[in-house]
């Protein structure tokens, strides 16, 4: 029988077992550890330190439940997110969030891949894995997320090709990766942009930082996962064998896959008729 006094070599990392339980990212947890705010077994953790599901784990106050540290299957969800949903589990204000529309779970929780602000529709992840949420979320696996943007006031190709070019916001340089434009006339045109992280606001800001105002944003693709038409507002689905062979493919979580035939283009994808472009 394991003696609780003594740190194990045997399970997994503590933060990564914390943070595939939902607790946050391995990065914050490796710093509530550090800090001193972990123990293992009535013992402050360490970095390193292994765990199995027989430790007795605190965060602070709160302890960890045994279910919480046992590997489960993985989840893994696509939900066609509305206007006027907030991307949180509680609003003080009552207004309504997207965890109320999913399905329930035992022993686990949903984690938002990223997240959409309220007046932003369209394609959200759901996991219960939150190793695979925060490799999706990394900056370092540059995975695309693509808009559908209708935007207001006089656009220009000078103003488009500055938008790929790259402008300075308020927290760093950011660009668009692509800009095609896809309808509308007059003063309000939509267009499909395509960046390659997910800061406050960013699509927002970028036509803003040219004069030009948002009136409608909409997710419909992230990384090799594509909202199509059949899948509701505010309804949700399972991802297809292919979706999650793709999906973990994109984090380099899984084998390289067998190539494929010639000729054989992904459903949904944005024409390449660039308005603007930057190769």
């Amino acid at each position: 029988m394991k003696n609780k006094s003594q740190p194990t070599d045997s399970g997994e990392r503590l933060q990564k077992v914390l943070a595939n339980a939902g607790f946050g990212s391995r990065r914050e947890l490796e710093r509530q550890i550090e800090a001193g705010e972990v123990s293992v077994n009535g013992k402050t953790a360490k970095l390193g330190d292994r765990v199995t599901p027989e430790d007795t784990i605190y965060i602070g106050r709160t302890k960890v439940g045994a279910w919480r540290l046992k590997k489960q299957e993985a989840q893994i969800i696509i939900y066609n997110k509305p206007e006027g949903e907030l991307v949180t589990r509680d609003d003080p204000g009552g207004r309504p969030t997207v965890f109320s529309r999913l399905p329930k779970l035992v022993g686990s929780r949903w984690i938002a891949v990223g997240r959409l602000d309220l007046n932003t529709s369209g394609l959200m992840i759901f996991t219960t894995d939150g190793e695979l949420a925060n490799k999706l979320m990394h900056p370092s696996q540059q995975i695309e997320r693509e808009y559908a943007v209708r935007v207001n006031g006089e656009v220009t190709s000078e103003k488009l090709q500055q938008l790929v070019n790259g402008v300075e916001l308020d927290d760093g340089f950011a660009r668009f990766e692509d800009i095609v434009e896809s309808g509308g006339e007059g003063r309000n045109r939509w267009f499909h942009v395509v960046i390659m992280e997910g800061r406050n606001r960013e699509v927002r800001r970028l036509w803003e930082s040219v004069d030009l105002k948002v009136n409608r944003l909409k997710r419909v693709r992230f990384g090799p996962l594509f909202l199509d038409s059949s899948l509701a507002v505010g309804r949700h689905r399972e991802l297809t064998e292919q979706e999650l062979s793709d999906l973990l493919m994109a984090t380099s979580a899984a084998p390289e896959p067998e190539p494929k035939k010639r000729g054989r283009g992904r459903k949904g994808k944005t024409p390449r008729n660039k308005t603007a472009s930057r190769r």
